[in-house]
């Protein structure tokens, strides 16, 4: 990492744990794509840092862990004071409520700038309404400087449940990476599937296996489609990438069902792009989302998308125009969309080229990181907080048509 002279300011990244996730993969995006001429970058994870950070290609981007305790523990706050006195960074940027007590030795270490960044709601909280993560918000909110929120959704809650003014709050979406993530003329195999036959219909999902994903219900809508159709039992396949604790209850239901030959479960993989090249439809079952990083990279890749209208899936997928959404937890509505697309092969291809045009024009990971760096050089500019939410608004591209 840069010594002390160097001019650029820097910029301390702050998560729970730097681990396999969409919150963390927007971080390294950021970091990645962010020109190394202006901002340094450090990751401070309060508990661990994984072999994830391999995924950072800069040289010059340092990742400290901490290795926190579960709960709130304010022996941490001596230590994170030290740090930042050390670092000295410009902007201490903590994302999601386990990783927003660092705001407090920020300030007592007279960081200059705190950002909090809201990216996602847990299975505790699914709709906001947990009255103890306000008043934790609501704790905090003396410490920190600006709040940037990933959804419109997000920005609501934010507004309306915590209090926080519209001045103090930006909101900027995640953003893709278009090259990477890239439709192909025909669908490509994938690694090790077992699913290959051009006959073949694949519905997949990618995320971890956890319960606020809610792998279980595409599982069971899966079982349910095949139920309202049995004529597709030699075309339809489940193609479900990920691990973590559903992962096994998963396979006992489809075994239960006597499809488990019609579904794949590899658990993790590295080849996500490949993976979703490989699909002729995408899922996402979620309870809860903030603004998904697997649903843009599936528009990306040109897939028709399925998703439950939870967090911001609403504000990614327009319904009947690049994908369907479906109530959370509705196992009949998911199946009823998956097979809508299945008997309908030109319309899902109508649907992915549709999300892709969507993603080129509004979800670029360009435009987010240029979103990031606008509100980072507006904030240190000494920009009013009113001025830099209006800057990060006008940086968002209006709504496409065709």
């Amino acid at each position: 990492m840069s010594g002390a002279h160097d001019p650029r300011p820097l910029v301390a990244h702050v998560v729970y744990r730097f681990d396999v996730g969409g919150l963390e993969n927007g971080v390294v995006n950021l970091i990645n794509r962010m020109p190394a001429d202006r901002y340094r970058h450090v990751v401070i994870a309060l508990t661990e840092v994984t072999d994830f950070r391999l995924r950072i290609v800069r040289n010059d981007v340092e990742c400290i862990a901490l290795h926190k305790k579960p709960g709130h523990a304010l022996w941490i706050y001596p230590q994170l004071y030290r740090l930042f006195r050390r670092l000295k960074p410009a902007i201490v940027h903590s994302r999601n409520l386990a990783a927003l007590e660092a705001q407090v030795p920020a300030w007592l270490a007279g960081v200059p700038l705190r950002v909090h960044g809201e990216h996602g709601r847990d299975v505790d909280d699914l709709d906001g309404s947990n009255r103890k993560y306000q008043r934790l918000r609501r704790l905090y909110q003396p410490f920190v400087s600006h709040y940037i929120a990933l959804s419109c959704d997000l920005a609501d809650y934010l507004q309306a449940r915590v209090g926080i003014g519209a001045a103090q709050l930006s909101q900027i979406y995640n953003g893709v990476d278009a090259e990477k993530f890239r439709p192909v003329a025909a669908r490509q195999a994938i690694a090790g599937c077992p699913f290959g036959e051009p006959e073949h219909y694949l519905i997949g999902t990618v995320g971890r296996m956890q319960t606020v994903k809610d792998q279980t219900l595409l599982a069971r809508a899966f079982i349910l489609a095949l139920q309202l159709a049995p004529e597709l039992k030699s075309r339809l396949r489940l193609v479900m990438v990920g691990d973590g604790p559903l992962r096994t209850q998963v396979q006992q239901m489809l075994a239960a069902a006597h499809l488990d030959e019609l579904a794949w479960l590899p658990g993790e993989r590295s080849d996500i792009a490949d993976v979703l090249r490989g699909l002729d439809c995408f899922a996402l079952p979620s309870l809860a989302e903030g603004v998904s990083n697997t649903i843009l990279e599936a528009m990306a890749c040109g897939l028709p998308v399925v998703a439950t209208a939870v967090g911001g899936n609403a504000e990614l997928v327009e319904a009947d125009r690049s994908g369907k959404l479906v109530p959370a937890g509705d196992a009949a509505a998911m199946a009823q969309a998956l097979l809508y697309y299945a008997q309908r092969p030109e319309l899902a291809r109508a649907a992915g080229r549709y999300g892709r045009q969507l993603v080129e024009q509004q979800f670029s990971l360009d435009a987010m990181v240029g979103r990031y760096q606008a509100l980072y050089d507006a904030l240190r500019q000494g920009q009013s907080p009113r001025a830099t939410a209006a800057l990060a608004a006008q940086a968002t591209p209006p709504t496409i048509h065709d």
